[in-house]
């Protein structure tokens, strides 16, 4: 077994060795309004759903290595509202150029040839091309000396059309395929999935992006 002990190491060796082995993980492309008007949207993918009741989900957001706020980090504590978009492959790339260092006064949604539209409770807007849309008020937050961890409280899920059936509430997951990250620059396809049977002994079954699960 390779052993390391956490206080040994540097901040930097233990984020590169957390990032990589902590894998795969959802990401949140985030939009949020700065006191300027403009709208900023970066992805992050330190995120994840906390609690149903509340409905609760985390970003956490690390500081710039002069100890600035990132925009989303400034935005979220100056108003208290945020939108968690997540991403599906065809808006992959775009999701990913939303994390390049643009001006707080350029909009990446401009930038990258996204398309905002009005939020249903929140003032900043979701995008129109994501398959999933969270609209979220600050509900806690924790400050560390390397980020910020936000505690979101949902208000309103806007979804793609098809994707969720309000009576069963069933997802349809065979047309629901969020890209994850994973290590350094890489990122993971939902093409291959099985499901692991509770029966002792049976082999798992595997589903193709086509299949009903």
């Amino acid at each position: 077994m390779t052993e390391v002990d956490f206080d040994q190491i540097s901040s930097y060796e233990r984020y590169k060795l957390m990032a990589s082995l902590i894998v795969p993980r959802p990401i949140a492309l985030v939009t949020s309004l700065g006191a300027n008007g403009v709208v900023n949207a970066a992805p992050f993918s330190m995120f994840n759903m906390i609690g149903e009741d509340p409905p609760i989900l985390m970003i956490s957001i690390n500081r710039l290595q002069d100890g600035q706020l990132k925009d989303t980090s400034a935005n979220i504590l100056h108003n208290g509202e945020f939108v968690v978009h997540m991403s599906d492959e065809p808006m992959a790339e775009k999701m990913h150029a939303c994390g390049k260092n643009f001006p707080s006064d350029v909009s990446e949604l401009a930038a990258v040839g996204l398309t905002s539209t009005p939020s249903h409770t929140v003032k900043p807007p979701r995008i129109l091309e994501a398959p999933i849309a969270f609209e979220c008020v600050l509900h806690e937050k924790l400050e560390t000396p390397s980020r910020y961890v936000f505690i979101g409280r949902i208000k309103w899920l806007a979804a793609r059309d098809g994707l969720i059936d309000t009576q069963a509430w069933r997802v349809n997951l065979k047309d629901y395929r969020p890209v994850a990250r994973f290590g350094a620059s890489f990122y993971t396809r939902q093409n291959d999935r099985f499901a692991i049977s509770d029966n002792v002994g049976e082999e798992p079954k595997h589903h193709s992006a086509i299949d009903q699960i």
